[in-house]
């Protein structure tokens, strides 16, 4: 698989990347005068006459004019400090630009897949794992960051700053330049032919097994009650240890790996070094020492640049599955918009020989239907399970597309901008009421801030909901938590805080889907009474319920059945 990386930069930090590569190059270019500074210090070193037998080292203690060789030599080390001091200050600056771009960049990934998931629609949605879906969004984007884009800057920066001091090698000595490619590229080389399908294959292991753990783990925290009462915990403990070890035991490899670009580039520098030793003591030339004594310096830069490196590239094979899934996401530029017009219901609502197939199917689950709900009307809808009711609704509220016909509003066709000003315009109950581990008060309200909620208009909504009796036992009142899914709360409650929900939109239509069907009979009736309040005191408002059951369409006006035979 290709490193198809610029696919997933968006447009618009691709001129910010040119820029940071520009910073890389900087560095590195500091980082190798840094390198450079320390030779007069080595000179002085290795030959303490050198301050009068070398020109620039000569030059510079005239052009000064220097009178003591002691006072020169404390100069030098003083200027050689004060340049690493800065140049590591600016260095530190410039890294600024580089993490801030990458961190920036991880907020707009992370950001722009979870909407990017989301405006796929409610079939994608049910098809995928949510739980993948959420790994993919909160640490998927956040490996792809740290795991490849910092890794190919570390191998750009570190490599500039090799061939920097490759060359450099070259040019004062040939012989001290083939020495170096003859330890280090081996080492590499073994390195990078040994290790490169391993780390893809153990990246891909541990992905696959990281997204069954969290599933694993959502999914029994989630279901607690039925794994519980069907004593299944250890069952679904003994599929987290499976995993759990799966992602041990390449962790294990993994960590070995990464300490093998120590090991190896120490070995080569150990190599190189007594090479030049043995030639030292041979020649027994002033010059082989101090080529000893600039590969040393060369090789201590060296040998982190080459371990950096390798690290990196292990790093970038290792988590080289994050770029599959980005790209099989296509992450694109935002283009999100949003509204809070209404579109309100004037004459009718129209489903016009609607026909609707889920993905994937071969027969339609809705065959040429047609029907017309009016203003102010009370509609059920009902049939045995499977027949397409819920299918229906999720049209009717504008999460599904119909494969063929439509569904219109006073006359026109629901599509478009006008799909969103609907959804603004309808209240939803649904069997399972979405209520988020926050307080009553921002279950209702929910989507609001708090400090931008109508009180007056939540009163009026709790008590036609009939929860105001409930919240005034309460503690905490309207601000009490409910808990995870509204854990702490009874179904009946649950339902009439989706009930306040969609009254608190000021909605005039309201869509009931098997509302009531998990209550007993007691709270179905009270809840339906409730509804058909609603309806007595608001003549203009339109209800449509999804129901099996006729106890839960006794107030409607009429009831629409829906039929198998209708393919």
């Amino acid at each position: 698989m290709k490193l198809d990386i610029f696919d997933i930069i968006p447009k618009k930090f691709r001129l910010k990347g040119v820029a940071v590569g520009f910073t890389i190059f900087v560095r590195a270019l500091l980082n190798f005068v840094g390198l450079a500074a320390l030779l007069p210090v080595l000179y002085l070193i290795l030959d303490s006459q050198s301050i009068h037998s070398n020109t620039t080292l000569h030059e510079i203690y005239t052009l000064f004019g220097f009178t003591s060789d002691q006072s020169f030599v404390i100069a030098v080390a003083v200027a050689v400090v004060a340049f690493i001091v800065v140049k590591n200050f600016i260095n530190l600056l410039l890294y600024r630009i580089e993490r801030d771009y990458i961190y920036e960049l991880y907020r707009y990934l992370s950001r722009r897949l979870f909407i990017g998931y989301f405006e796929q629609g409610l079939q994608f949605i049910k098809r995928e794992n949510s739980a993948v879906l959420s790994r993919n969004v909160n640490v998927v984007c956040y490996t792809f960051i740290t795991g490849v884009l910092r890794p190919l800057a570390t191998i750009a920066s570190e490599a500039l700053l090799l061939t920097m001091i490759f060359i450099s090698i070259a040019i004062y000595s040939p012989i001290g330049a083939l020495l170096a490619i003859a330890v280090f590229v081996p080492v590499a080389w073994l390195y990078f032919s040994l290790m490169r399908r391993r780390l893809d294959l153990y990246g891909n292991v541990e992905n696959e097994a990281q997204r069954r753990k969290y599933r694993d783990v959502i999914e029994t925290f989630r279901g607690y009650a039925d794994v519980e009462i069907n004593n299944a915990f250890d069952h679904r403990l003994s599929l987290f240890d499976k995993e759990l070890e799966t992602i041990v035991g390449v962790g294990r490899k993994n960590a070995t790996i990464s300490m093998l670009p120590q090991n190896l580039t120490e070995t080569g520098l150990a190599i190189g070094m007594a090479l030049l030793l043995c030639l030292g003591t041979i020649l027994a030339s002033a010059d082989m020492k101090l080529l000893f004594g600039v590969f040393a310096i060369a090789g201590l830069r060296l040998l982190p640049s080459a371990r950096n490196i390798m690290g990196a590239w292990s790093s970038l094979r290792y988590n080289r599955y994050t770029i599959k899934i980005l790209n099989e996401a296509k992450v694109e530029e935002e283009k999100r918009t949003t509204s809070d017009e209404q579109l309100p219901l004037n004459s009718a609502i129209e489903v016009r020989d609607l026909s609707f197939r889920f993905e994937g199917c071969k027969e339609n689950t809705l065959h040429n239907l047609s029907l017309t709900i009016r203003k102010g009307e009370k509609v059920g809808i009902n049939g045995e399970s499977g027949v397409g009711k819920t299918t229906l609704l999720n049209i009717l509220l504008g999460l599904y597309e119909p494969s063929e016909g439509g569904v219109f509003i006073d006359g026109e066709r629901l599509e478009g901008e006008r799909l969103r000003k609907w959804q603004n315009s309808i209240g939803y109950v649904s069997q399972n009421t979405f209520l988020t581990d926050s307080t009553i008060l921002a279950n209702i309200a929910l989507g609001c801030e708090e400090q931008d909620v109508d009180m007056q208009q939540i009163e009026r909504c709790i008590g036609a909901a009939s929860l105001s009796e409930f919240i005034a036992s309460l503690p905490k009142g309207i601000h009490t938590r409910i808990g995870e899914c509204g854990a702490l709360l009874s179904g009946g409650q649950r339902q009439r805080i989706g009930i306040a929900r969609a009254l608190y939109k000021q909605a005039d239509i309201l869509f009931f889907d098997e509302a009531t069907s998990s209550l007993d009979n007691a709270t179905e009736q009270s809840i339906n009474r409730a509804i058909e309040n609603l309806s007595t005191s608001n003549k203009n408002l339109t209800i449509v319920v999804v129901a099996h059951r006729d106890s839960s369409l006794d107030y409607c006006d009429r009831i629409v059945t829906l039929e198998k035979n209708e393919k």
